[in-house]
């Protein structure tokens, strides 16, 4: 009798132990990463999207989210994900834009002038079909996360005039467009991965860069640069990428619930860009940055020495896109 307890208990644990295997199995673990901090409104937003996920389909997908650039840079992020080493990644689409030449619409100078224009056309039909365009890299756009305006920063000089830029050696992202509109506005434009950023500006190897100021507070440049010139030149948006590799490993059920997730999910994150983007100038003030804004007759200025390249690039990323963006723009 005791010979067959013992034997029923084995039987037991090794079934215990098959299901929980098989239970285990059935998990799908995967990997996000982004590139900003803690602090920034867009981490709280992806770990919300993971909890989302993780509820929505009880359990089955489970999302480790990775921020502050732990898996590599964005470029190398994005590579992963096509390559399906890496299943998902939230942030900027800059570094493919070379070869999907729709996104360098992005980098056009003043095309947006407002938050609530932007996520009209990003959530549009031309939004839409742009996401979808990146399913020939292995892309599965899911949705535009948000995004935020940039300004400019550096540890020289407050910029009054498009004059006081001439000669500044500035970070700008790694996007034809944005290389010849800052050449075009007289800086040393130098296109460099963001993680190198902040150790360039430090050792002076940079005079500034370029970025929404939530970003700049969120990686302590106030430590670095000393005057913040709030221009809003360009809208940078974000998105939430999946690997079509993975992607294809889902049920339709669960991609239907990561996409809701998404979708709720941006909502949540625009709003508190929103909020902190008000709210955060005050904070980089009190660190010790001097903060102006460049007048309108100047930024004027700068618009007409950016034309000939908005006029050059629009040829180049394709007429009959740019004039269905600014049809949905208007």
């Amino acid at each position: 009798f005791v010979h067959q307890l013992v034997t029923w208990r084995r039987v037991a644990a090794l079934c215990f132990g098959a299901a929980s295997f098989v239970h285990a199995q059935d998990v799908k673990r995967v990997r996000l990463g982004h590139s900003f901090t803690d602090a920034h409104p867009r981490a709280a937003a992806m770990k919300q999207f993971a909890a989302a996920v993780d509820k929505a389909t009880g359990g089955k997908v489970a999302i480790d989210v990775y921020g502050s650039a732990t898996l590599g840079s964005e470029d190398k992020m994005l590579i992963a994900v096509q390559s399906g080493v890496q299943e998902l990644y939230m942030g900027a689409l800059s570094p493919i834009a070379a070869r999907k030449k729709e996104l360098q619409i992005f980098d056009v100078p003043f095309i947006f002038a407002s938050d609530a224009e932007a996520a009209h056309v990003l959530d549009g039909t031309v939004g839409r079909k742009m996401l979808d365009g990146l399913a020939d890299m292995n892309l599965q756009g899911l949705v535009w996360a948000g995004g935020a305006f940039r300004n400019m920063s550096n540890s020289k000089r407050p910029l009054g005039s498009m004059a006081d830029m001439k000669g500044l050696k500035l970070r700008v992202m790694q996007s034809p467009m944005a290389l010849a509109s800052f050449n075009a506005m007289g800086m040393n434009a130098v296109p460099m991965a963001f993680t190198e950023v902040y150790p360039a500006l430090e050792i002076k190897a940079l005079d500034g860069y370029e970025h929404p100021v939530v970003d700049m507070y969120a990686n302590k440049m106030f430590e670095v640069q000393k005057y913040l010139t709030i221009t809003n030149h360009v809208y940078t948006p974000v998105a939430l990428v999946a690997s079509k590799k993975w992607w294809a490993s889902l049920t339709p059920q669960q991609q239907a619930a990561v996409q809701k997730a998404a979708e709720e999910t941006r909502t949540f994150q625009r709003k508190e860009e929103l909020r902190q983007a008000a709210e955060v100038v005050g904070e980089l003030k009190a660190k010790g940055m001097s903060v102006t804004e460049m007048p309108p007759a100047e930024l004027d200025k700068i618009r007409a020495a950016v034309q000939p390249v908005v006029d050059q690039n629009a040829q180049a990323i394709g007429p009959e896109f740019v004039q269905a963006f600014y049809g949905e723009l208007k």
